[in-house]
C-alpha cells in the first residue's frame, strides 16, 4: 500500500507537489508512480529557466519495464532540478517522497489550489 503524505498536494498523472514557500514547489513522483514503473535506471529533467505548463511533458523517466513521461503538476518555470537524480535514479525508488524530488517551480500561489488533496489522490491510487 503506497504511502500519500498530507501535506503534498497530488496530480492524477501521480506528481506530488510540496508548497516550499514564496511561490516555490517542489516536485517529485509518487510513490504510487514509483511502483507502477519499477526499479528506475534514468531520468531525464526539464531544462532549468525553462518554462513549463500544466498537464504538458516536461521530462522522461526510465525504468527497466517502460519509459514515461513526466508532467508537469503546475505551469511555470523550472528554478532547479535534483541533479543528483542522474548519478542516484534509484532514490525515486527509495524515497520518492524526499531525496527523490524531481525538481521546483517558480508558479503563481494559486496553482496549488487546482491540485488533489491526499485524500482525493488515495482515492485514485488505491492506497
Amino acid at each position: 500500500m503506497s504511502t500519500v503524505p498530507e501535506n503534498l498536494r497530488y496530480t492524477e498523472t501521480h506528481e506530488w507537489v510540496e508548497n516550499i514557500g514564496g511561490g516555490r514547489y517542489r516536485v517529485g513522483i509518487t510513490e504510487h508512480a514509483q511502483e507502477l514503473l519499477g526499479d528506475l535506471v534514468f531520468v531525464e529533467l526539464p531544462a532549468v529557466g525553462g518554462q513549463i505548463r500544466a498537464g504538458n511533458p516536461c521530462g522522461v523517466l526510465e525504468s527497466v519495464k517502460a519509459a514515461a513521461d513526466l508532467y508537469a503538476p503546475i505551469s511555470g518555470t523550472v528554478e532547479e532540478v535534483n541533479e543528483a537524480l542522474g548519478e542516484n535514479p534509484q532514490w525515486l525508488n527509495e524515497d520518492p517522497h524526499g531525496r527523490g524530488w524531481i525538481m521546483i517551480i517558480n508558479a503563481d500561489a494559486g496553482a496549488w489550489d487546482g491540485l488533489l488533496d491526499a485524500a482525493a489522490y488515495a482515492r485514485i491510487a488505491g492506497a
